[in-house]
């Protein structure tokens, strides 16, 4: 399967990790473990894994062919959005080599009005 890798630098990784898996455990099997820093996503295409560390949050998602995108997307649009304060970056890393999906908060333009 397809898979692809993303380094979210942030001294907070198990608390985003966590409200991530709480998030998307609404819709689909989401397990976080407090006492191993690790959690699972389970989604009807793919599979994702969440690893917290000191220093940032490992994230992964295998899919089948043609839905690895769409896992980037779900998985780096909610964790931008619950850490748009910390102005987190998702750069998705594929195995095949190709440029990934890349997530950030986007701040609306102000028009000088």
């Amino acid at each position: 399967m397809p898979r692809s890798e993303a380094r979210v630098t942030t001294d907070r990784a198990a608390r985003y990790a966590k409200q991530l898996a709480a998030h998307l455990g609404r819709r689909i099997e989401a397990t976080w473990s407090e006492e191993t820093g690790r959690g699972e996503l389970t989604f009807g295409g793919g599979r994702g894994t969440l690893a917290a560390e000191p220093d940032a949050l490992l994230l992964a998602v295998e899919g089948e062919a043609g839905h690895l995108a769409e896992l980037e997307d779900v998985v780096g649009r909610h964790l931008v959005r619950f850490g748009a304060r910390d102005e987190l970056v998702v750069a998705w890393h594929r195995d095949s080599g190709e440029p990934g999906l890349v997530h950030r908060n986007e701040q609306p333009a102000e028009d000088g009005s």
